[in-house]
């Protein structure tokens, strides 16, 4: 049988406006493979878990007073660690920045919170997302799913391992040279990368 956490985020978000899937089972199933499955990968490298938990409640209870939901509704997101999410790390995979913790959310989190998407935590980048493979000397390397021992790209391998081990339904990359558009290839997801603006 599927567990929650393996459905495709737009199948996740239909059940949800459909009343048929619960936003806390969906998390609570997100953190279970996370704990499960992470240690072989190390994808996720800073976790919001009592956050995340207490958010997927509001989102439930807004589902069931009926209220208008976002397009993300209840979909749990992994952040990329060159990205601010208020309350976690961003160390940008450097030692120099491993005590930084983000004091407000950035343009693109803020927008995909407003969308309805939880942040459940922070996924792994090569120091300063400069590299093809997804290492750095604080957090170590990020496996690819198929192969741990193998590269999983970069610089958005761990939010690429994250999607297609299903910790997350979604995740966030920033992407100037392939770095969303490789780990994707690597890793046997979708990756897109927009225009700017």
């Amino acid at each position: 049988m599927t567990e929650p956490c393996d459905l495709p985020a737009v199948k996740a978000r239909a059940l949800i406006g459909e009343r048929k899937l619960s936003p806390v089972e969906l998390m609570d199933s997100c953190i279970r493979r996370i704990e499960e499955i992470d240690p072989a990968v190390n994808a996720i490298i800073a976790r919001s878990f009592d956050t995340a938990r207490a958010a997927a409640r509001e989102s439930e209870a807004a589902v069931m007073r009926g209220d208008a939901l976002g397009p993300l509704h209840g979909l749990p997101l992994g952040v990329k660690d060159l990205i601010d999410a208020k309350g976690l790390p961003t160390s940008f995979g450097s030692m120099l920045f491993a005590d930084n913790i983000a004091a407000e959310d950035e343009a693109i989190v803020a927008m995909l919170k407003r969308a309805g998407a939880i942040v459940i935590g922070k996924t792994n980048v090569p120091e300063w997302g400069a590299g093809g493979n997804t290492r750095n000397a604080l957090h170590g390397a990020t496996g690819n799913p198929f192969d741990p021992e193998r590269s999983a790209a970069g610089s958005s391998g761990g939010s690429a391992v994250a999607l297609a081990t299903g910790m997350v339904p979604l995740a966030t990359g920033s992407d100037t040279g392939g770095s969303v558009r490789n780990p994707a290839a690597f890793c046997g997801v979708v990756g897109f990368r927009p225009s700017p603006g």
